[in-house]
């Protein structure tokens, strides 16, 4: 396997009014403000981030971005990290993938999310374990981890070990797995299922996921440089592989807070974002959330807001998070090389207990 950069020469893209307060020329920073004009204590998110710096409670942090009213209002980074170094998104890649699979609903070239997912592979008379559980299988199961697959990712040999040291035939060593469970009856943390899902971009759209990603989701918003882990196929890692700056990472959030609009353009369906980030299952499982939808993890509410708005997050192994506040118009980005399970949730603990607390003001 190997990493693939694709980097274009792209204009930035415009954001609403209310999300970008102006559209600067191609190339200029992100739109900064301070913490206070944004209606942010300052002195609080500073203190979070000298805390950060110093290593001992949130170690192994690579950076801290917050965004307020669409305005850039903190980005720092450590251990040597800076703003144009791309970082491994792990996990969060999911998340894109999920934006991928909806354009791809909104253009046609998949049916929706009842679709099954034999459907995609004409040829299914040599897939071994085939059963009617596995012919019921869904587009549906697969964005929420209920596939009913044996596929899981618990030591060296698990089914995910194995997948990532194979040259190629991800998707058919995901198809073949033994089924376990009847779809969408159990949740099990699966990244074959979503590495699955670049395969069906492609039998669907004749474009590979990133090529996809590149024209339909990359170019409108002004990401550049984006590079994937590639098999010898040519299919992306689109459980994992994404490698992507922190502010562009900070984009694809603020384009879910836009529900999915950026300038004049709707890149990702209103209906697909509302359905991505709704509770498609409860989950109660430390600092997993509180509910999963089409792989975002659902958090609980600012628990001195209204409670009545759900903060969603795309998460990543090793620290990688975008949290998206939409009660207080916020998007918040963090990355890192935590080296321990403990380290590697705490920026979920310092969200609730440094970052929803500064807001002041509406």
């Amino acid at each position: 396997m190997r990493r693939v950069l694709q980097a274009s020469a792209l204009t930035l893209g415009l954001a609403t009014a209310a999300a970008w307060p102006a559209a600067p020329p191609p190339g200029d920073p992100w739109p900064r403000s301070t913490p206070e004009a944004q209606g942010l204590e300052g002195e609080r998110l500073h203190l979070l981030s000298r805390t950060i710096e110093d290593g001992r409670d949130f170690p192994d942090l690579h950076s801290l971005l917050v965004v307020r009213h669409g305005y850039l209002v903190l980005e720092e980074y450590f251990a040597g990290w800076h703003a144009d170094r791309p970082h491994t998104l792990q996990s969060v890649t999911k998340s894109f993938t999920s934006a991928l699979i909806g354009i791809a609903i909104a253009q046609g070239a998949i049916e929706g999310v009842d679709e099954p997912i034999l459907g995609f592979f004409p040829d299914a008379s040599g897939i071994a374990n085939l059963d009617e559980r596995k012919r019921r299988m869904t587009l549906e199961d697969l964005l929420t981890m209920r596939s009913g697959t044996d596929y899981h990712e618990r030591g060296s040999g698990s089914p995910h070990s194995r997948l990532n040291r194979l040259r190629s035939g991800w998707d058919r060593f995901y198809l073949d797995r033994a089924m376990v469970a009847e779809p969408g009856t159990r949740f099990q943390y699966d990244s074959g299922g979503v590495i699955l899902l670049s395969s069906l971009l492609q039998a669907r759209t004749g474009l590979h996921a990133d090529a996809f990603a590149e024209r339909h989701l990359f170019e409108p918003l002004g990401i550049e440089g984006a590079a994937w882990f590639r098999n010898a196929e040519g299919h992306p890692h689109t459980g994992g592989g994404l490698d992507l700056r922190p502010r562009d990472m900070a984009k694809f959030g603020l384009l879910y807070l836009n529900r999915g609009r950026w300038g004049e353009r709707q890149i990702v369906p209103e209906s697909w974002v509302r359905q991505s980030t709704a509770r498609q299952l409860e989950r109660r499982s430390g600092s997993h959330g509180v509910g999963y939808g089409y792989l975002w993890w659902i958090e609980e509410p600012d628990p001195n807001g209204t409670g009545k708005l759900d903060i969603y997050a795309a998460k990543g192994f090793r620290g990688q998070y975008i949290f998206v506040v939409p009660e207080h118009d916020m998007v918040v980005v963090v990355t890192g090389g935590t080296r321990s399970y403990t380290d590697e949730v705490r920026p979920v603990d310092f969200l609730y207990s440094h970052i929803l607390p500064s807001v002041t003001a509406p």
